[in-house]
Parts: structure tokens; sequence; C-alpha cells
């Protein structure tokens, strides 16, 4: 997200990328209340972030959301509410987020000391009309994905514009 955000700011874009783990600071007021959100709590800050990148977008400005989307209901609004809605689904397998980790978030998990975690005991909707789904490869360089999604944000840009 911040490669694309980078390289499309390069292009003159307005753009501004919001961060889950910055949106969670600003939306939450203690340490305690980011850590094991239910469905319902995920649910209610993912509007949030909807709302606000609403907000954001409105008068023309880029928005990049950089967040694990984990209900089909938020994707659904967003496709129906942001302006230029481009969906990117990064599938990556649970393996290589269990062995990246960087935050300790499943081995915080093995141990019984964090819950609701993402793909683990907390179900997620994969998206069904991804704009992009790009398949993890340990080959691909951050700025060849970057490239790639910037690339079809064109083109369907340029379709819509015939349309």
């Amino acid at each position: 997200a911040q490669e694309i955000t980078n390289t499309m700011r390069a292009t003159g874009e307005k753009i501004v990328i919001l961060d889950g783990d910055e949106l969670r600071g600003i939306f939450t007021t203690k340490e305690s209340e980011t850590q094991n959100y239910t469905r319902k709590e995920r649910l209610k800050l993912a509007m949030r972030y909807a709302r606000l990148s609403r907000i954001i977008a409105t008068p023309g400005v880029t928005v990049v959301v950089a967040t694990i989307s984990l209900f089909s209901e938020i994707q659904k609004w967003n496709r129906s509410n942001l302006p230029r809605y481009f969906e990117v689904y990064l599938k990556v397998p649970i393996d290589e987020l269990r062995r990246r980790d960087p935050k300790g978030i499943y081995s915080r998990f093995d141990s019984g000391d964090l819950k609701n975690v993402a793909g683990l005991d907390l179900p997620i909707d994969e998206p069904k009309s991804a704009d992009l789904v790009m398949e993890f490869a340990p080959d691909y360089s951050v700025s060849a994905l970057a490239d790639r999604v910037i690339h079809n944000i064109k083109i369907k840009e340029k379709k819509e514009e015939k349309t």
C-alpha cells in the first residue's frame, strides 16, 4: 500500500494512505481495546474506516486503505459508496503469515494470549468480486506488485470512461 501511494503521488495524484494499525489507534481509546476484537467490534471499526474513506475521497482524493478486509458487507458497501473503488485481494497463505509474524500475533494466538485472529479462530469473507486477486509468490517484489495494481487501476478507469 505504501509503495502504491508513493508511486501514484510521484505522478501528481492526490492520494492518502490509511493504515489499519494507525486507524485502530485513532478509533480506540486504550491498548486493551485494540486486541481480541470480536467480529462485531471489527465490523464496527471497518464501517468507520469505510465512511472516513468516503469523506476523504469525495473531493477527488484517492484513498488507499491497508487493512484486512474481513467482511462481505463492508466490501459491498465500499463498492456501492466509494468513488473509483478498486479492491485488491492479496492472497497470502497462513503459513507465510505465520513465518513473517512481525507483531507476534500468531505466536500469541498459539500460546493462548490472543483470540479473534483473522483466518484462525475468526473467519474471514474472501472477496467474491475483487478487482484484482494476487496470489502470494515469494519471488514477487513490492514494486512489481504495486506496478501491477496501478496498471489494473488504469485499465479499469479507461473502461469506465468508455461507458
